[in-house]
């Protein structure tokens, strides 16, 4: 699956955590980037955690800022928080939330935690190696079963509320072979550019 650009995002947040990320990812997907996660936090005072992505999966320090400088201005304008707030743009991280279907392709073979808006198999949580990805929802091999309960379980997309990677050494090594491989296609890019 290829990683298209406006890919829209699975899960989303709700409230005012919802108001911000309406006003600012068409921003940041102007510029090119991927929204993660808005998230509207009571530390520091109150913090606006914004989580974004280049479409490659990679983040820098620099990205962080330039995303800060674009949306808060916008924010200033929209001002859909009254209170004080300190904005903070960051990365998703290695043990990343997966908020798109492309996300669960990208990171087969890896252990989710996720949690589902509905039973499914007379559960509502779930944690497992994803095995296997579709456009309708994925299907993890769970690394607890209790008696009784079937090995692989099928959890469509529309049910999902929550999930987010576990870190484990396999998915380290993978996310930094991954960071090395975009960083060096982006270099690449960068080289034809410039004349």
């Amino acid at each position: 699956m290829s990683h298209t650009e406006h890919e829209p995002r699975i899960i989303i947040e709700t409230g005012l955590d919802l108001r911000v990320a309406e006003i600012i990812e068409p921003v940041i997907a102007s510029m090119d980037y991927r929204l993660v996660r808005v998230r509207l936090m009571n530390q520091n005072g109150l913090t606006l955690q914004v989580m974004a992505e280049r479409n490659d999966g990679t983040m820098t320090v620099e990205d962080c800022e330039t995303i800060s400088t674009a949306i808060s201005p916008v924010l200033d304008v929209e001002d859909p928080i009254d209170k004080a707030y300190h904005l903070e743009v960051s990365s998703p991280g290695i043990d990343r939330p997966m908020v798109r279907k492309s996300d669960f392709s990208r990171w087969q073979g890896h252990v989710v935690k996720c949690e589902t808006s509905i039973m499914i198999d007379n559960r509502k949580r779930f944690r497992g190696k994803i095995v296997e990805t579709n456009d309708e929802g994925f299907t993890i091999e769970r690394d607890q079963v209790a008696y009784g309960e079937a090995l692989s379980v099928t959890i469509p997309f529309t049910a999902l509320s929550e999930a987010k990677l576990i870190l484990t050494d396999d998915l380290i090594r993978d996310a930094l072979r991954a960071d090395k491989l975009a960083k060096a296609q982006a270099a690449n890019q960068n080289g034809e550019d410039d004349e």
